[in-house]
């Protein structure tokens, strides 16, 4: 976390591209840190080491074509993602998630898993799978991507603007969007433990 900047500053728009595209669709990628990396490239442009609206374009098509590319998986490979064991970069029981939340959310969860880490990255695979329309995936897709990528990024560029020496700060503010990222998979957990009681 605390040479996460440098990091992002070394990599520069090619490699967040790569990272935003590989987390909302390649199923090995769903430990990448897309909320914080997000908001940190907002912050980043605010103190002008990117141009913001080109990083926004950037990673809205990073994430539209990483969720087509999950989505293109899961159509071909179909089932058979379901019975492979689990190893280093996947496990069953993420797969089984995101498709508990399409079952339960339908084609919305398309848009809302893009808020939820880890759901994110198997959603457009399981909505594939599941032979979700096309026309449906692309819209909601797209409404996900590019409201998930932009609303981080201008919220992490408001708040460089607003806070003086925003850098002091930025690691307890990281840690803030990291932990209110999970929220919603949180109270999904909680809500189905009560419910089983």
């Amino acid at each position: 976390m605390f040479h996460l900047i440098p990091l992002i500053k070394a990599i520069g728009y090619a490699g967040i591209f790569g990272i935003i595209f590989c987390e909302s669709g390649v199923f090995f990628a769903f430990f990448f840190p897309g909320d914080t990396l997000l908001f940190s490239v907002g912050v980043l442009a605010y103190q002008h080491y990117f141009n913001l609206w080109i990083a926004v374009v950037y990673v809205c098509v990073a994430a539209i074509a990483g969720g087509l590319f999950g989505f293109w998986t899961g159509k071909k490979i179909g089932p058979r993602i379901f019975t492979r064991e689990d190893s280093l970069f996947f496990k069953k029981s993420y797969v089984k998630k995101a498709q508990m939340f399409f079952t339960k959310y339908g084609n919305v969860t398309v848009f809302i898993s893009r808020y939820i880490p880890i759901v994110r990255t198997f959603a457009p695979t399981v909505a594939g799978v599941a032979q979700m329309k096309n026309k449906n995936f692309f819209i909601y897709n797209f409404l996900g991507g590019t409201t998930w990528c932009a609303s981080l990024v201008l919220f992490g560029y408001f708040l460089g603007e607003k806070i003086p020496d925003i850098d002091k700060y930025l690691l307890p503010i990281v840690a803030f969007v990291c932990v209110a990222s999970f929220l919603p998979l949180i109270f999904e957990v909680f809500k189905r433990k009560n419910k089983t009681e």
